[in-house]
């Protein structure tokens, strides 16, 4: 392989990133067009007025093996949350943690009445299930959908209701569990694993660290350009990408894009297209109290608006100012995304009020409303083995995103990995 074959990638978003870091490393001359000014794609940050404003509630999870192989987490500097959460319903709260990672909320948690002692057994017992399983075990063959799987193991109905409906509606943004199980599976043995965190510079730290490594290996990274059109040409023929109005010649096209611009781009009619989002919103507190839930969410056991409340100034102090609180919530389906801000930010402060009757909220000013639309792929039961494969686009056209494997940033990175190795099999 000459070393100036040269190799396209369109978007620089996690899949992206990693695919030409990968591809550089291999010796490609990697090219990364990318439309905005800025890398990341869907994981982005905003810093105003010193606060940190990530694109909707987003974490990551540091047990994920692409997390690991793909980033230095000491360079993150990480703020972990406490594990587990605080359920919350108009005037009580209460603290729900795994007695392994957190043993110092052993005594709430057993004390916690939302569930009962044999939900809190099946969980010890789940975990030990998932523990136990290989990787590519998680996303093979039928599977029921999370709701279904977690009946079947005999949890009860509040245990369901009060705790991972809120919970997993944060991680899979439906509420109803409807999502396939593997994806619950997969991120309950994950949590036992490690943390959730955020870096302390806010979730764009962690694609900015992606280019940096990328640009490291001898990728070039191009912003502010846009790919009009990709052809994969034939095994006779070079690819080409048309870059604002230019065509370009390339050996390989790694198209790394969301999937409805992936969809447009190559073709493939197995790209998902069907989306769901989330609202989420910022609020602020200057000189008042904590929430005082040990860096853990809250999580709405009552009522579905909000889906969470996050202190994220307990958290990461860096996300906000000195003696500010600095909170978030998360709303979740198509009703959010429709409704004014005001209504949201009313519905936020009549719950955190309920939630803790012996104080007032008249200090709650809201910062910031971020609306996304299509925050990941919707993921009902069997889609995965429906998703396309990398070499699935025509002639020297590669596919990289998290719609190739499943919606979370580990899916997105190993996309890119899995990418970067069909080219360079293909092309050596």
């Amino acid at each position: 392989m000459p070393d100036d074959t040269a190799v396209s990638v369109v978007g620089a978003g996690l899949a992206g990133l990693v695919a030409a870091r990968h591809l550089a490393d291999a010796g490609f001359d990697v090219t990364v067009y990318e439309e905005r000014e800025e890398v990341g794609g869907r994981v982005r940050t905003e810093h105003e007025d010193g606060y940190t404003f990530d694109r909707g509630f987003q974490v990551l999870f540091t047990a994920y093996p692409a997390v690991q192989e793909e980033l230095d987490l000491d360079a993150l500097n990480l703020r972990p949350f406490s594990p587990g959460a605080v359920i919350a319903r108009p005037g009580k709260r209460s603290v729900l943690s795994d007695p392994l990672r957190d043993p110092g909320a052993l005594s709430e948690s057993l004390k916690n009445d939302e569930v009962t002692f044999w939900d809190k057994a099946r969980t010890l017992a789940l975990r030990q299930h998932v523990a136990s399983r290989r990787e590519s075990d998680f996303f093979a063959g039928e599977e029921p959908s999370i709701r279904t799987y977690l009946e079947n193991w005999g949890f009860s109905d509040d245990y369901i209701e009060n705790f991972v409906a809120p919970f997993y509606g944060g991680i899979t943004l439906d509420r109803s569990l409807g999502t396939a199980k593997s994806v619950f599976e997969y991120t309950f043995r994950t949590l036992s694993r490690g943390k959730i965190a955020v870096p302390a510079a806010g979730m764009q730290a962690i694609p900015e660290q992606l280019a940096e490594r990328a640009e490291q290996a001898g990728a070039e990274i191009r912003l502010g350009e846009r790919v009009e059109a990709v052809e994969g040409a034939d095994e006779d023929d070079a690819a080409t990408v048309t870059v604002d109005g230019v065509e370009l010649d390339s050996e390989a096209v790694v198209v790394a894009t969301d999937p409805k611009t992936a969809h447009d781009l190559t073709g493939v009619e197995s790209i998902p297209t069907d989306g769901t989002g989330c609202v989420t919103q910022y609020y602020a507190i200057r000189g008042g109290a904590s929430l005082g839930t040990d860096r853990k969410l809250l999580l709405n056991a009552g009522d579905a608006t909000p889906n969470t409340v996050v202190p994220l100034s307990d958290v990461a102090p860096e996300y906000a100012p000195k003696n500010t609180v600095f909170l978030n919530a998360t709303f979740l389906g198509k009703n959010a995304q429709n409704a004014d801000e005001e209504t949201l930010f009313e519905r936020t402060k009549e719950e955190l009020t309920a939630w803790y009757p012996d104080r007032t909220f008249d200090g709650l000013r809201l910062l910031k409303t971020t609306r996304v639309p299509f925050a990941q792929f919707v993921q009902p039961p069997g889609v995965h083995a429906t998703l396309p494969d990398a070499d699935d686009p025509d002639g020297w056209v590669y596919l990289a995103g998290d719609y190739t494997e499943w919606s979370s940033i580990q899916g997105a990175m190993e996309s890119g990995q899995k990418a970067a190795q069909a080219v360079v099999e293909d092309l050596q």
